[in-house]
This record gives C-alpha cells, structure tokens and sequence, in this order.
C-alpha cells in the first residue's frame, strides 16, 4: 500500500539526518532548496508506489478471473454458504461468515471429479451424527454453487443419509475381562466391540475410503479382544441392494453408520483361552 508523501518526505529526511556529511543542510524552511528536493522527490516516489499499488490490484482481478479453481476450492466454497445470505452483486464472497449453524449449514464436503462433472458431497452436523442438508438446503446451496463456480463446469450438489455398513464378526474374547455378551466384566462398558466400531466409523474423514483390514485393526486394539475376525462387511446407499466389501468402499453419501440392530444379531463371542 502506497505511503503518503509525508511519510516518505520523513523517511528522506531521516535518511539525510543519519548522514553527517549532509549536517550543512540545517535549513528548518519548507522553501529552501534541500527541503524542496526531499518533496519533489517524495512526489515522485509517492506516484510510484500508486502506480505499484494499480497494478498489483489489476493482476489480482486478472488472476481471479482466470485462474482454475481446484477441486479443494469448491469443497472451501462450498462451506463458506451462508443459509438465506445474498452475495454481494459481482462476487464470490460474503461481507461476513456467519458460525450460527442455521446460516453455515454446511459442516462437511467433498468434491469429486466425474466425468464432464464436477460431484460435490455436503453434510451437516458433527462428528457422529452428520446428517442430509433439508431439500430447501440443498436447492439454496446449489443456487449459490452455480453462481460462483467456473463458466463451463458443470457440478452436482448431492447430500444423502449414511451409507449403511452391516458387519457380521467372530469375537474371540478374554474372559477374564468380557463376558459371553461382550459386555465388560468391570460394568464399564456393555458394548465395548459396538462402541469401537461406531467410533472407528466416525473417525473416517468425510468421504473417507473404509478399509477392512483397518476396521480388524481397531477391533485387535479392543481391550479383552484376542481375535476380531469379520466374516463379511456389507453396504448400501439409497434404496440400492447391499454390496459385498471386499477390501475398501467409498460411502456414496461421505460418511457411513452401523446398522446396529443387524450387528447386535450378527456377532458371535467366543471364549478364548490360549494354550
């Protein structure tokens, strides 16, 4: 930002001071010769610093307009939506950011490169418990989306209720610190396998990738389990029929829950006592 030319008539002047070779230029008036120099000088300085500060602005604007955007600024965008807010006419940005959960509505997002498309996944809500965005919501976020992404691309908004996981396991258990429920003996926990699954599923990032092999991880990190083996892992989304999990599975809607009445039916513990 330019200075003002009295600020850089000042900064000559104290440059000059600094130099005792120039201590014969002692004339206090604003009309002798040496302090005429040091404001024609600070003139000319002051034009360059506008004329810096133009262009700068004029660069900006010109990137702004032409630059790509990456999929992770659709997803930063897409977060900054303020529920029932107008953008100011010819921008991208609102004057302010609202943390008032009914206006920043939107918690979570992914984007998703397709084919010919650009797929943005929201949601709303916190860390276990996300949930859809209200079809008035989801209408109003791609309004706003549609206004400030790139002329020519073309985007889906999408926010759907969680991908359904249904796990069917053999605990093996250590007796002495689980019982044949699987509740834990001290009374702390009554579902200590259910809990770290729930929270296993929560820790994924959003659109997060769920893997197998990670899941038998954490259930190994169970205190009182010796051996979490998963017969077979089933999802869904929508209406759609369930699909076997082999190794990994993307969650359509971004995020994933148990299906816990399927779960409760589906995992055997047995006792295990090594030899």
């Amino acid at each position: 930002m330019a200075r003002t030319i009295s600020q850089i008539q000042q900064s000559i002047i104290d440059t000059k001071n600094a130099q005792p070779v120039l201590n014969d230029l002692s004339s206090t008036s604003n009309v002798s010769v040496w302090m005429l120099w040091t404001y024609v000088v600070a003139v000319c300085q002051w034009v360059l610093e506008k004329l810096f500060d133009a262009h700068r602005e004029e660069v900006s604007q010109l990137l702004a307009k032409q630059k790509p955007h990456t999929l992770q600024w659709y997803v930063s965008k897409v977060k900054e939506f303020q529920y029932g807010v107008a953008l100011p006419a010819g921008s991208d940005t609102y004057l302010s950011i609202s943390s008032d959960p009914a206006i920043a509505i939107i918690s979570y997002a992914a984007a998703v490169e397709l084919t010919n498309m650009i797929r943005i996944k929201v949601a709303s809500g916190t860390v276990g418990s996300l949930a859809p965005i209200t079809t008035a919501q989801l209408t109003a976020t791609t309004a706003y989306m549609q206004q400030i992404k790139d002329a020519g691309v073309r985007i889906q908004l999408t926010s759907g209720n969680a991908d359904n996981l249904k796990l069917t396991l053999k605990i093996y258990y250590d007796p002495l610190v689980l019982d044949a429920t699987g509740a834990r003996l001290d009374g702390t926990s009554v579902s200590p396998v259910k809990d770290a699954i729930n929270l296993f599923l929560a820790s994924l990032p959003f659109n997060g990738v769920f893997i197998v092999n990670k899941l038998i991880g954490a259930l190994q990190q169970i205190d009182g389990v010796v051996i979490g083996h998963v017969i077979s892992a089933l999802a869904n989304y929508a209406s759609l029929p369930y699909t076997s999990i082999g190794i990994e599975y993307t969650p359509d809607a971004g995020y994933m829950k148990l299906d816990e009445s399927f779960f409760d039916a589906n995992v055997i513990y047995i006792s295990y006592t090594s030899l």
